[in-house]
């Protein structure tokens, strides 16, 4: 696949580049003290510490040798040999005449006997009246619980034993759930 102008990954690297190019406040920086900062003076041996050695020195490259020229391309393409021709469609005969559509029987109209009479509801009769409900009288009830009755004290509720359980097995494929905290004492 050759790359070409409307590459995405091609315009992608170039707009990565552009944006870090815009976002890379440190060359700023670096400048404007390369700018203002006077030369720092060399740093005085310190004994102790080792002196930098020297980079070892690169032997030179000797010069390349010329390539040869490129071999030019040819602008004409040689004839590729005589191509088939397209075999020919058969022929579709001719769709022979249908036989006319039967005509559809007409469908005798039958007669429906009339709609039987709905009954008419004869209206209500008259209701007598509603009796009149007979007022309840207040009655005073005595109370409830006699003050002749005794209290009963109740004895103590024994207390429930502190029972441990053991720890939950544990199962793969299926999550623990939280650990209660233990009981404030």
């Amino acid at each position: 696949m050759a790359a070409s102008a409307t590459d995405p990954l091609a315009t992608a690297l170039v707009m990565a580049a552009v944006a870090l190019m815009l976002t890379a406040t440190t060359t700023h920086a670096a400048r404007h003290l390369a700018d203002t900062t006077p030369a720092a003076a060399p740093a005085a041996v310190v004994p102790g510490i080792p002196a930098v050695p020297k980079p070892p020195v690169v032997p030179t490259v000797p010069a390349v040798v010329a390539l040869p020229p490129m071999p030019a391309v040819p602008t004409t393409v040689p004839a590729v040999g005589a191509v088939p021709p397209i075999p020919a469609v058969p022929a579709v005969p001719a769709a022979t005449t249908l036989p006319p559509m039967p005509s559809v029987p007409a469908v005798p109209a039958a007669t429906l006997p009339p709609m039987p009479k709905v009954p008419t509801v004869p209206t209500a009769a008259a209701l007598p009246p509603m009796p009149a409900i007979p007022s309840v009288p207040k009655v005073a009830l005595p109370p409830v619980v006699p003050s002749s009755v005794p209290k009963v004290t109740l004895p103590p509720m024994p207390s429930v034993p502190k029972v441990t359980l053991p720890p939950m097995p544990s199962i793969p494929g299926v999550p623990m759930p939280f650990l209660a905290p233990p009981p404030s004492a």
